[in-house]
């Protein structure tokens, strides 16, 4: 089980998650998102030791926490907890604590803002239907330097995904589909993707 070195760094991690969402979305095959994936919700790291119910927890002697920071309810709508998942006067807090902070990570705070993680996801999925190169067609890998993955499908689509420390310089494309954060001066920053249409 992965176990984070220090704190989580929540920007970084965020800007990895939507270029890896993005690469997996343009890959052939079935795409399966995990609870809380699709709004970014990040490790809940400082849930109390009195809250944790997963059964490694009491298994390892209370040495190992188990997934229970990955299992905290969705938040659906409003700026406090319960944030829209249990109903109002139900008199009851769900299972697990959510952090005081998740008012901006709800679905109602992150539907129509084309920046959220919701919506980025909403757009993946709308185009990985609608786009005839991202059903069954073959990859095609193309030449990229160390660091950063590019392949084509057919008809005329390109995914490139830099996981190096450099901007990397974009090929030749007749427009951008759709892009994990900004695409500036045809580079392509560190720790995004994109999606783009090319001729041919």
């Amino acid at each position: 089980m992965y176990e984070p070195e220090g704190p989580l760094d929540l920007e970084l991690g965020t800007r990895r998650a939507r270029a890896a969402a993005l690469l997996m979305f343009s890959l052939p095959g079935g795409a399966y998102i995990y609870q809380g994936e699709e709004l970014g919700l990040p490790e809940v790291e400082d849930l109390p030791e009195a809250v944790l119910q997963d059964p490694v927890w009491e298994r390892s002697g209370h040495t190992n926490r188990g997934r229970d920071s990955c299992r905290v309810p969705i938040p659906w709508s409003g700026a406090t907890a319960p944030y829209g998942f249990s109903p109002d006067g139900a008199g009851a807090a769900p299972w697990l604590p959510q952090p005081a902070g998740w008012a901006p990570r709800t679905v109602a705070a992150q539907t129509g803002d084309e920046t959220s993680m919701l919506e980025l996801y909403r757009t993946a999925l709308r185009l990985r239907r609608a786009h005839p190169a991202l059903g069954d067609s073959s990859l095609t890998w193309l030449d990229a330097p160390e660091g950063v993955l590019a392949f084509g499908r057919d008809p005329g689509f390109v995914c490139v995904v830099n996981l190096s420390a450099e901007p990397y310089p974009l090929p030749d494309h007749t427009s951008v589909l759709l892009a994990s954060g900004p695409v500036e001066g045809g580079t392509l920053a560190p720790d995004q993707a994109v999606w783009l249409t090319v001729c041919g």
